[in-house]
C-alpha cells in the first residue's frame, strides 16, 4: 500500500492519470473524427488508392526483405545489422499505422475514423516515429565506434550493449508516446472534429482544441523537440568525428566505404529531423494544407520508402545476402515443383 501512495505521488503519475480521465471525457462528446479527403471524385479517389497501395507495398517489400534477409544470415548478425533489423521494424510499423487507413478511405469513399481508432493510430505511430528516431542516433554511435575506435568496438558493442541500447529505444519511444497522446486527447476540443491531415497527427488534434487548452501539449512538443535537438547535434558530432577520422585513411577505398555509410544516414536523419520538426513548430501564419501534407508525407511515408534503399543499395554484404536468400528460394520452389510433378508455366515446353 505504501508503494502505491508512493508512485500515485509521482508528477508523471498525476498527469497521466488525469489526461486519461479528460480523454474518457472528451470521447463522450465526440465519437469519431473525420479525416482529409485527397479528392471529391471517384476516379481521384480510386488513382490515391491505388498510388498508396504501390507505395505501402514497396515498403513492405523493400523493409521485409531486410529483416528476413539480417534474420536468416549468421554472418549479418553484428550490432549495425541488429539495428538495421529493429529500424527496418518500426518502418514497418510507421507506414502501417497511416497508409491503410489512407487506402480504405479512398476506397469505401469515406473519412471517418473512430475516436478510439484516431488515439490508437496517434500512440502506434508517436510510439514508432519516436523509437525510429533514437534508433538512428544509436546507428550514428555504432558508426562512430567502429570507424573512429575500431579495436574498443567488440567491448563497447557487445551483445549485451546492443539489447540495451535498442530496449532504451523501444523504451524511449513507448514513454513519449504515451505521454503525448494522453495529454492531446486530455485536451477539451471545441472546434469540430474535421482533422486536416490523412492520419491522425498532433498538430492537427490541436487545432481543434479550445483556445489557450492547448499550450500544455504545446510545452511537452517543445521539451520533446529540445531532446530531439540533442539527439541530432549527438548524430552531426558524430559523423563529423567519422569525417575527421575517415582524411586519415590512406586507402581511397576505405574512405569511399566510410563515406558510404556515413553520408546517407546524416542525410535521412536531417529530413527526418526537420520535416517532423518544421511540422510541429512552423507558426500558424504560414500554414496551409498543400504545405502540412508535403511535412506530413516526408516525414512519415517517406523514410519507410528510402530507408531500405539506403542502406542496402550501397552494402554490398547486404546486396549478398538478399540475393543468396532470393536466389535460394526460387531454387527451393523450383526442386519442390520437381518433386512433386508439377511444372511452373514458365518452366513448361
Amino acid at each position: 500500500m505504501d508503494y502505491e501512495d508512493a508512485v500515485a505521488g509521482l508528477p508523471e503519475y498525476r498527469l497521466l492519470h488525469t489526461g486519461w480521465q479528460q480523454m474518457s471525457k472528451s470521447s463522450s462528446s465526440i465519437s469519431q473524427f473525420l479525416l482529409l479527403a485527397f479528392a471529391d471524385t471517384r476516379e481521384l479517389q480510386l488513382l490515391y488508392f491505388w498510388l498508396f497501395l504501390g507505395i505501402y507495398l514497396a515498403a513492405l517489400l523493400g523493409n521485409g526483405l531486410i529483416i528476413i534477409t539480417i534474420a536468416c544470415d549468421h554472418r549479418l548478425h553484428t550490432p549495425m545489422y541488429f539495428f538495421l533489423l529493429n529500424l527496418s521494424l518500426t518502418d514497418l510499423g510507421c507506414i502501417s499505422t497511416t497508409v491503410p487507413k489512407a487506402m480504405a478511405n479512398s476506397l469505401w469513399d469515406t473519412r471517418a475514423i473512430s475516436y478510439t481508432g484516431c488515439v490508437a493510430q496517434l500512440y502506434f505511430f508517436l510510439f514508432l516515429i519516436i523509437t525510429e528516431y533514437y534508433l538512428l542516433t544509436v546507428m550514428a554511435y555504432d558508426r562512430y565506434i567502429a570507424i573512429c575506435h575500431p579495436l574498443h568496438y567488440g567491448t563497447l558493442l557487445g551483445s549485451r550493449a546492443c539489447v540495451h541500447m535498442g530496449a532504451a529505444a523501444w523504451g524511449g519511444g513507448f514513454l513519449h508516446a504515451v505521454l503525448h497522446t494522453a495529454n492531446t486527447f486530455s485536451l477539451p476540443l471545441c472546434h469540430g472534429n474535421a482533422v486536416d491531415q490523412f492520419f491522425c497527427e498532433i498538430p492537427q488534434i490541436l487545432k481543434l482544441s479550445c483556445s489557450d487548452a492547448y499550450l500544455r501539449e504545446i510545452a511537452v512538443i517543445v521539451v520533446g523537440a529540445c531532446l530531439s535537438c540533442g539527439c541530432f547535434v549527438f548524430i552531426v558530432v558524430s559523423c563529423v568525428q567519422i569525417f575527421r577520422a575517415v582524411l586519415r585513411i590512406p586507402s581511397q577505398q576505405g574512405r569511399h566505404k566510410a563515406f558510404s555509410t556515413c553520408l546517407p544516414h546524416l542525410a535521412v536523419v536531417s529530413l527526418f529531423f526537420s520535416t517532423a520538426v518544421f511540422a510541429n513548430l512552423k507558426p500558424s501564419s504560414i500554414s496551409s494544407l498543400f504545405l502540412e501534407l508535403a511535412l506530413a508525407f516526408l516525414y512519415s511515408v517517406f523514410p519507410p520508402e528510402v530507408n531500405p534503399l539506403i542502406y542496402s543499395m550501397r552494402n554490398q554484404e547486404l546486396k549478398d545476402a538478399m540475393w543468396k536468400l532470393i536466389t535460394g528460394c526460387f531454387q527451393a520452389a523450383t526442386n519442390f515443383s520437381s518433386s512433386s510433378g508439377y511444372h511452373w508455366p514458365c518452366n513448361s515446353r
